[in-house]
């Protein structure tokens, strides 16, 4: 299947979509829970996976308790996320080819994570990849996180983009959510989550990895690609 028209920007998930971070980030926690003494079922992890962290703590607070101590929880896991990723967080299979491509293309291109901006610069930094992208939307930028529109909207609106010419990347569900209710063409590539009935209904396609977008993006500008 092939996309329903040309994009004229492509917008960008980043944890689990551009770098190799959602596992090390449940692995960080499920470390953490064992340490503190408590089991943190895999379903709950998943449910947070694309939120931001103020979104988690109702989560959280929602399966254990009012009382839960959700700071402390958050200041253990981070430390444990940094001693994993200190080394390098890897890139996700693709990510040169299809930024490559939309280079070549002269397509604009955007971040839009609910990891906050101290973060984003420092993981895609490290890879020397942050002046590939014309702008980046981070926690905090837009009024409402996912898997509200708002920041897919900001992403389009800083692009010059009309959403609906986007062509928005994502893993989670909560992005998925956020980026079709924002009017974009959305693909869903994923990374710990499986593709639901709910998320084939959002996406104009499922793909296996950046390679296949790469493909379909090609296509659609280059017919003979």
């Amino acid at each position: 299947m092939s996309l329903p028209r040309p994009p004229r920007a492509v917008v960008f998930d980043m944890d689990g979509l551009l770098i190799d971070s959602e596992s090390v980030y449940r692995d960080a926690m499920l470390e953490t829970a064992q340490a503190q003494g408590f089991h943190l079922p895999l379903e709950v992890i998943h449910s947070m996976v694309g939120l931001p962290w103020f979104s988690s703590v109702g989560i959280l607070r929602g399966h254990y308790g009012q009382d839960f101590d959700t700071e402390g929880f958050r200041e253990d896991a981070t430390r444990r996320f940094h001693v994993l990723t200190d080394a390098e967080v890897r890139l996700k299979a693709g990510v040169l080819e299809i930024l490559e491509t939309l280079d070549s293309l002269g397509l604009k291109r955007a971040i839009c994570t609910s990891s906050n901006r101290e973060t984003t610069e420092r993981h895609i930094g490290h890879h020397g990849l942050l002046d590939r992208f014309d702008t980046v939307v981070a926690r905090g930028d837009a009024a409402r996180p996912k898997p509200n529109p708002d920041p897919f909207l900001l992403a389009a609106e800083r692009l010059g983009v009309a959403p609906a010419d986007c062509l928005a990347l994502e893993d989670s569900h909560n992005g998925i959510r956020a980026a079709s209710s924002a009017g974009m063409m959305t693909i869903m590539v994923p990374d710990m989550l499986e593709a639901t009935d709910e998320m084939q209904g959002l996406c104009v396609r499922i793909a296996t990895d950046l390679h296949e977008v790469r493909d379909l993006i090609a296509a659609a500008l280059l017919p003979s690609a």
